[in-house]
């Protein structure tokens, strides 16, 4: 009898798009984002993605030593491969972006495999009260281009390859997977590529079920067996776009990064409980999660002793 296909879950746990005033349940401090880690993993996440935040007042911190106090209290308590951003914040510049996975050295990092307008500004109709200027700034602005050219790209995986660091290709529209491609042909990535196609941010493409379609057909025939497929839906298509998924034979991402709700109009109160959801699709389809082990091996990473923390 055939053993189940495995999905790996992948849970981001704080991001840099929601903001502290829009839920009390989003991880701020280091020990809060290494409680939601740690949970998440628990849970069955077997990959969690990392954003670090100035514990006063929440905003994107993208300094290595930010990183620092709960990445080793993650490793020492779970086997969970660690994922680091290199996405930042779409305000930052990429030399601010790559610098704590090339210190830190994680066995995976996220690369955005295009620029890209970056539309957070119609999240002010549905959170008009936030508490710091900082967040209406940053939430508000219509100018946001968030920049990734092929010479950025570049710059990232020369700075992070040399450690070993492999990478999820995040891919908001169908022109990014055709930049990969580009840096395939290029011997600047090696497969198996683990692609992430995101929907429902404004700016990229939709969260229709044809845009998933769309994606996943492109990406067969653009790397046929050379890579693995996950996907993120933004907000409220966070779960359906996971279960169709899913099904399709692709690997899920959820976390408070992507969406702050369990349900409509509850507010997920910990990464776990949407860990457990994604949880409850999975075996549903009567598939597996896949451990941190076998996510290694899925995805050919380094391991968690070759790393720099």
């Amino acid at each position: 009898m055939a053993k189940p296909r495995k999905v790996i879950v992948t849970c981001a746990v704080t991001g840099a798009i929601h903001t502290p005033s829009m839920s009390e349940h989003l991880p701020v401090t280091p020990s809060e984002i290494a409680e939601a880690a740690i949970g998440a993993a628990k849970a069955g996440a077997a990959i969690v993605h990392l954003h670090a935040r100035d514990p006063q007042d929440g905003r994107p911190d993208q300094t290595p030593e930010a990183f620092t106090p709960f990445l080793g209290v993650i490793k020492q308590a779970s086997d969970c491969v660690v994922n680091i951003t290199t996405g930042g914040a779409p305000t930052m510049s990429v030399q601010e972006r790559v610098r704590p996975a090339e210190t830190h050295r994680p066995e995976v990092a996220s690369l955005n495999m295009g620029s890209m307008n970056f539309g957070l500004f119609p999240m002010l109709k549905r959170f008009p009260d936030l508490s710091h200027q900082w967040e209406r700034d940053y939430v508000g602005n219509k100018d946001i281009i968030f920049n990734n050219s092929y010479g950025q790209i570049e710059y990232i995986l020369t700075t992070l390859g040399a450690s070993g660091t492999r990478f999820e290709f995040e891919c908001y529209d169908t022109s990014h997977l055709y930049n990969l491609r580009y840096f395939l042909d290029e011997g600047l990535v090696k497969p198996p590529l683990f692609i992430q196609t995101v929907f429902g941010l404004m700016g990229g493409i939709g969260a229709h079920p044809e845009d998933v379609q769309h994606m996943k057909r492109t990406a067969d025939r653009l790397f046929g067996d050379q890579y693995r497929w996950s996907v993120l839906g933004a907000g409220k298509n966070q779960l359906p776009i996971a279960a169709m998924a899913a099904a399709m034979g692709g690997n899920i991402r959820v976390g408070l990064e992507d969406s702050l709700w369990l349900g409509p109009g509850v507010l997920a109160k910990t990464n776990a409980e949407q860990v457990g959801k994604a949880r409850q699709i999975v075996e549903g389809l009567g598939l597996d999660l896949a451990s941190p082990d076998e996510a290694r091996e899925m995805l050919a990473l380094k391991g968690a002793d070759k790393v720099g923390f």
